[in-house]
């Protein structure tokens, strides 16, 4: 039969074809009688058994076993079942996959010695036109890995989110975790779930923060003011820790190469600080200093103040500075994070199906705003909405924000606190010629009592006259530390206005009960006000725990059944995520290797304890059989005599294994033998 004739068997599947995957049988057997062979096999391995059963049971318990068509059948069975489908279809595949290699390789060779003019393989043209070195598929074969890598990725966030999804329909509840998982999961400033004003029972009200570092940004975000000079200091730094990197690189190995212990990650952090002295300096005014030997001071002071904007009156494309500009403008480093991160967020939000109406790019401000209505009015919009607020911040912006918000958390205080006062006002006139109304006015009436007949006696001061530290609205603070000052939470103020504005609600109601004069509409008009704009301020993210970097803010309002914004609006924000962060990097872990002082020694088990350097413990335990067979008079093998130490003129051809980073490694006890 001609090697053309064998079915290409990847094309066909068949149990029972000739060389079909899966197949029974395969051409490459030709005459052999394969089920004469496998029933030869299991006949002995049946036997076999039989053979120790028989001899291990007694003769009354074989005889309750050989029951229902014997024991013999039932084994003979369970061998054919088993072994016929797996082990022979394994074999009969193995036989194919190899004459598949041999018809291509006669193929091959067939088409090179046809004819002369017959083209050959362009690879192997390729390769004896050029050599490996010139022609070669490592690139493509990069491309496709990382295509590969992406299909992956794709695939694995898809059953995540169908995991997730899953999950959430089983607990009958959204809570964060829909929103951002795994490793962006810290990223998260603040989530909130309530319930809609309008539609309280069937709409919720979700607002979610998200804060991506300047470090964890993949293309790092400039503003558009910052100046030239900025950004080429930065990229000279960059390239200063990159340098430092490789000079520790080549540490740690001159260090393995020596023997020594690693260093640790400390020793290493103090190597890199010893290091930054060698590529720059704090001489400004020198030209020879180190800080300019990657960018001249003549050039550095030319570009000194120069922005995103030249004034056209002094303008001249000749000169050095807009050249100098020129080059940082075509190579787009000022706006390209910025730019990318906006790419990002609206060609999601386009493929997942979640469209907008309303976009404005404030792109000199750094700030982009994505509704997916126009319309700003909640009585108008539907359920389903969303709107996202994303901009960039710097530490200037971060203080500004920082002195906005106090003046606002005390600007909410004064105005609660008047109402307060007013509603005493009103409440202390309403009690004229009613006599005790509360425990105050009761107080009021007894002190004199008090103080003659108690506190003479016992010498202790009135009620009165003792210092005040509660105010019986919230529990009396700690004080703050200089961690507190530097980072506030307001949470206390928060929690002493919101509990005033309860108490202001019901003291309305225990003042006027069911009446309903021109004062208590005005004061509950007042008071509605206030929790409005309480609200809305208690979504207002506290800029003293945002850190400077790209700031997410996102608005969803979805159908508490529905949750089709909710679910869509995760996968878009997880998915813009993985595109512009980096995630939080734990250098300890990425650096942590399992060092040379957790590697026992003892391990290899040696016979001989304390062996010299230098010498193994094979060697000695060999020296040790030559010299007791030199004193029985045996001479002592060649293999025995080329091993001996100190022998001149004989080459040791044993296999040196190689240990951690190629170092040879010592051979270990008698595993060498």
């Amino acid at each position: 039969m001609a090697i053309v004739d064998l079915p290409k068997s990847p094309n066909v599947f068949h149990p029972e074809k000739p060389s079909a995957v899966g197949s029974r049988n395969s051409l490459a057997q030709e005459f052999r009688d394969q089920q004469s062979e496998v029933d030869l096999l299991l006949s002995e391995e049946v036997d076999k058994v039989m053979d120790h059963v028989a001899a291990r049971l007694p003769a009354e318990v074989l005889e309750k076993l050989d029951v229902m068509g014997g024991l013999k059948e039932k084994v003979f069975n369970y061998y054919n079942q088993n072994y016929q489908n797996m082990f022979n279809r394994f074999i009969v595949t193995t036989e194919d996959e190899m004459v598949k290699k041999v018809r291509n390789f006669i193929d091959k060779e067939e088409m090179k010695s046809l004819a002369r003019y017959t083209p050959k393989e362009i690879a192997a043209m390729l390769d004896q036109i050029g050599g490996i070195d010139k022609f070669n598929t490592g690139e493509i074969e990069k491309s496709i890995v990382n295509m590969f890598g992406h299909l992956q990725g794709h695939i694995q966030r898809g059953v995540n989110d169908l995991e997730n999804l899953t999950n959430s329909l089983l607990r009958q509840k959204t809570d964060v975790g829909a929103f951002i998982r795994g490793e962006n999961a810290y990223s998260i400033v603040k989530c909130s779930f309530k319930d809609n004003a309008l539609r309280p029972k069937t709409v919720t009200d979700v607002k979610l923060s998200v804060n991506i570092l300047d470090s964890e940004l993949i293309s790092p975000i400039f503003h558009y003011q910052v100046t030239v000079e900025y950004l080429i200091k930065d990229m000279l730094s960059k390239n200063i820790i990159d340098l430092i990197d490789k000079d520790i690189d080549k540490l740690k190995d001159q260090i393995i190469d020596e023997g020594r212990e690693e260093l640790s990650d400390g020793e290493i952090l103090f190597e890199k600080m010893g290091k930054v002295d060698k590529f720059t300096s704090d001489d400004k005014d020198d030209s020879k200093s180190k800080r300019y030997q990657f960018f001249a001071k003549v050039l550095m002071d030319r570009i000194e103040g120069l922005r995103a904007e030249i004034d056209p009156e002094e303008f001249d494309p000749i000169n050095i500075r807009e050249n100098l500009k020129k080059i940082i403008d075509i190579e787009n480093i000022r706006n390209r994070g910025y730019n990318t991160a906006i790419n990002s967020i609206t060609s999601i939000l386009d493929t997942s199906k979640m469209g907008y109406q309303y976009v404005e790019n404030l792109k000199n401000a750094r700030e982009l705003i994505l509704r997916e209505y126009e319309d700003t009015d909640p009585a108008k919009l539907p359920d389903e909405r969303y709107a996202i607020k994303m901009k960039y911040y710097d530490h200037a912006q971060m203080l500004e924000e920082q002195k906005s918000y106090d003046v606002m958390m005390k600007s909410m205080d004064v105005e609660v606190q008047h109402l307060w006062d007013v509603l005493e006002m009103v409440f202390e006139d309403t009690k004229f010629m009613k006599g005790v109304v509360d425990f105050k006015d009761l107080a009021r009436r007894k002190r004199a009592k008090i103080k003659r007949k108690i506190k003479a006696v016992t010498g202790d001061p009135l009620y009165e006259d003792l210092e005040k530290a509660w105010d019986e609205i919230t529990f009396v603070r700690p004080g703050d530390t200089e961690v507190e000052r530097m980072n506030r939470t307001y949470l206390p103020e928060k929690d002493k206005i919101k509990r005033k504005l309860i108490l202001i609600r019901e003291k309305l109601h225990k003042v006027y009960g069911y009446k309903y004069p021109i004062q208590r509409r005005v004061m509950e008009e007042r008071l509605d006000s206030l929790e409005g704009n309480y609200n809305k301020l208690e979504y207002v993210i506290n800029p003293y725990h945002i850190q400077p970097g790209l700031l997410l803010d996102v608005d969803i309002t979805s159908i508490k059944r529905k949750k089709a914004t909710l679910d869509g609006m995760a996968n878009v924000l997880n998915e813009f995520l993985h595109g512009v962060s980096k995630g939080f990097q734990d250098a300890a872990f990425a650096s942590f290797s399992r060092r040379r002082s957790t590697v026992r020694e003892d391990i290899a088990q040696s016979f001989v304890a304390g062996t010299a350097e230098g010498t193994s413990a094979a060697d000695e335990y060999l020296d040790m059989l030559g010299k007791s067979e030199a004193a029985a008079g045996v001479k002592a093998p060649a293999a025995k005599k080329a091993r001996a130490p100190g022998r001149k003129g004989v080459v040791d051809v044993t296999t040196k294994r190689k240990g951690r980073r190629g170092r040879p490694r010592k051979r270990e006890g008698l595993k060498e033998l």
